[in-house]
Order: C-alpha cells, then structure tokens, then sequence
C-alpha cells in the first residue's frame, strides 16, 4: 500500500482575501473579488478590458521593503501564502532533508521580465537589474519558498497553463508516496495582471468585457458567460506522510487520497469537445485514491465562464461520474476570485480542502440563467456536506491541453 498523505497547513492570498480565514469567509458569502483597474496603464495602452481581480491585500503590506525589491510580485504572492500555510501546519523541528517544495506557476515573473525589457529600450543595458533574471524565472516561486524554509529534498515548478497548481498537488503526492519526502510544500502563483496578457487573452476573446459591472463578469455556466476575468494571487498546502504528521500531533484537514495528469493532445488552447482527456484524469484519479464516482458528494469545477470551456468539463464529469453526476453538488468558485491562472488549482485545494473539513461548500455567484446544456447542481446558496466519509474533487484544465485532478477525502 502507498503512504497515505494528508493535509496540514494551508495559505493564500486572493482578491476575495489576503488569508485563508478571510478568504474562506468570504467564499461562503460570494464576495466578487472583480474591480475596475485603476492602474494609468489601462488607458495608456486602451485597453478593450479595464478591470480584473487583483489581490486583496497587497504583498507589500505583509513582507519587508527589503523582500518584495529582490522579488517579482509572483514570487511575493507565493513567499505570503507558503509562510502562512507553514505557520498553520505547526511545523517546527523537521528534518530538512526531508521537505520538498512543489510550487506553481503558469507565466511567471512577466512583471519583471517587461519592465527589464522597458528600461532597457528606454535606459540602456546598465540600468538593468542584476537580479532580473532570478526575478523572472518561472521557478523563482519554487526556489524563494525553498529557501524561506530550508528545503532540501527538491524544489520542483510544474508549468501547465491553468492545471499548474494542481499539478504541483500530483507531484508532492508522487514524492511523499515515493519515500523522496516525508513533508511537501505545494501551491501555485501568479502575478499577470499586466496590460500585455491582458491584451493577449482579450486579442483571444478569452476576457468578459463586463467592463460596467465587473463584480459580474465572471458567471460559469450561464447562458451569458463571455470569457474569464484574470486574477492573481497564490495559494499552498503543505501535505506530509500520514505517520509523521500522526508522530508530532498534527492536525489534519483531510487526505489528498489521489491525483491524476493527463493531455488532451487535440488542440494548443480549445479543450477537446467531448472532454475525452478530462474524462480518463477523473477516472485515474477516482482509481489513484481507491474511490467510486458513488463516493464524490462535492466538486470544485475548473468553470472558467469561457462559451467553449464549461460545457466539456460538463461532459467529462457526466461521463466519469455516469448517473450519480446529478447527486454531486458543484461549486464555481473563480466567478468569485476570478482565473488565477497557475494558481487556480492551489487556491481551489485550499478551498476544497476546506469544503470537506468544515462540511460547507464555497458558493458560485453570477448563475442567473443556467445553460441547459449544462444541468449540474450548482451551490448557488448556503449548503452544507452529509456527516459520514466523503470524497470531494478539484479538477484544472489548462491551455496545451493538460488536465489535472485531485481528490480530497475526509480524515
């Protein structure tokens, strides 16, 4: 039998919320983390999308001055969740050797490598940053985390598009389970609210353009969706081996029982339509974490509120769940927080994690005509889990095809 791993300490920081208390209390009331942006870049560059959710509480509010400069935002939002999910883990004499880092990332530090870009057409080569490239790297969330805590046994940096913070979750379980670890630090970040992936996804018609009702752009599955609101922002778990963190007394949200990678391999950004990828990540989560599709009671769907992307999810659900999808009550959460693109899967953990520990469920906002093609329970109100085992799942659909799946069950 693998090692079990369970859930220890979680951290985030999101535009419904600066940690995990406040953002979870707000993901129960359906607070829309989507403002207007009031940066004097949106009508430099006219912008045809003027708002997004950007994080509650600024980084700079929590780290020192001296940090945040050595740091692209990516990389500050990952350092703010990490130590909170540290802090609550209650982790303190640890063999160092034996903790890893997994931690996330769809772009990277685009903030840095733009602005390094603009001072070097505008300033010269002398007025670039001698710290621009270790800002920029894509694995300098990874590498900040590792040395803030002094891991030791690797420090990985899944990129897969919108399934990078989940897949983080798939890699520490692989390394916990493999003996490589005994503790792992996941999560995943983001920071690309910046006017040129703003322009790109709206050059896709990827973005809502609500731009006189922010707080309402974001609506899986209605029938008026019209593209994701970007956000940023990150969150961690720290998952240890069930014997260590039974040995110091820890305690325990709840067992990351299975996860799952697979690929589409059908198109670089369209999900395939009959969600056939999705469909085998489910079933091999399902059958990585020894449960039935009878077992799920809750989901926490990737639901970016695209026209295309909804309905596959829909289908892979349907397909992998079979008659029992009509039982298993689904929560949209980024029409709350936005897309935080390769933190969207961490922050949905956390909060899925939090679903089947607290027996609440996370509620989707915005559902005002629900599209027919997509008859899913949807927690749209107040609602509560049954008592007894339970079994939740979070899936990430990502461009270039990858799908990720995690699942959750109760300790």
């Amino acid at each position: 039998m693998p090692r079990k791993v369970v859930i220890t300490g979680l951290g985030a920081t999101t535009p419904i919320g600066g940690d995990v208390p406040t953002m979870w209390a707000n993901a129960l009331k359906g607070v829309s983390g989507a403002r207007t942006i009031e940066a004097d870049w949106v009508k430099e560059y006219d912008l045809p999308v003027t708002f997004a959710a950007q994080v509650s509480t600024p980084a700079s509010e929590v780290l020192t001055r001296v940090e945040a400069k050595r740091m692209d935002p990516s990389t500050q939002f990952a350092v703010v969740a990490a130590r909170e999910a540290w802090r609550d883990s209650g982790l303190e004499d640890i063999d160092h050797d034996r903790l890893a880092v997994s931690f996330a990332t769809g772009i990277g530090g685009v903030w840095t490598l733009l602005d390094a870009w603009d001072t070097l057409k505008a300033k010269g080569h002398r007025r670039v940053l001698p710290m621009t490239v270790p800002m920029l790297m894509p694995n300098g969330p990874a590498a900040a985390v590792s040395l803030d805590l002094g891991a030791r046994a690797g420090a990985h940096t899944p990129v897969s598009a919108c399934a990078s913070g989940t897949e983080a979750l798939h890699q520490g379980l692989e390394l916990i389970r493999s003996g490589k670890a005994d503790v792992v630090m996941c999560g995943g970040a983001e920071a690309a609210i910046h006017p040129m992936p703003i322009a790109a996804f709206a050059s896709m018609h990827a973005l809502s353009r609500r731009n006189d009702e922010p707080e309402r752009a974001s609506r899986p599955y209605d029938v008026d969706r019209d593209g994701f609101v970007m956000g940023e922002g990150a969150g961690a778990l720290v998952i240890e081996a069930e014997e260590h963190a039974l040995a110091r007394g820890a305690r325990i949200y709840g067992e990351l029982a299975g996860t799952s990678v697979t690929a589409d391999a059908y198109h670089i950004t369209a999900p395939d339509p009959g969600g056939l990828g999705a469909t085998r990540a489910l079933k091999a989560a399902l059958f990585d974490a020894r449960v039935q599709p009878s077992d799920v009671v809750h989901v926490n769907a990737h639901a970016t509120s695209t026209p295309v992307g909804d309905k596959p999810e829909y289908v892979a659900l349907k397909t992998a769940l079979g008659k029992h999808v009509d039982n298993v009550a689904v929560s949209a959460t980024k029409s709350q927080t936005g897309h935080l693109l390769g933190a969207s899967g961490a922050v949905e953990a956390v909060m899925t994690v939090l679903a089947v520990y607290e027996r609440t469920l996370p509620v989707t906002i915005n559902l005002e005509n629900q599209d027919p093609e997509i008859p899913l329970d949807v927690v749209t109100s107040e609602r509560t889990l049954p008592a007894g085992d339970i079994v939740a799942l979070s899936n990430s659909f990502g461009f270039g095809g990858h799908n990720a799946v995690i699942v959750i069950k109760n300790v």
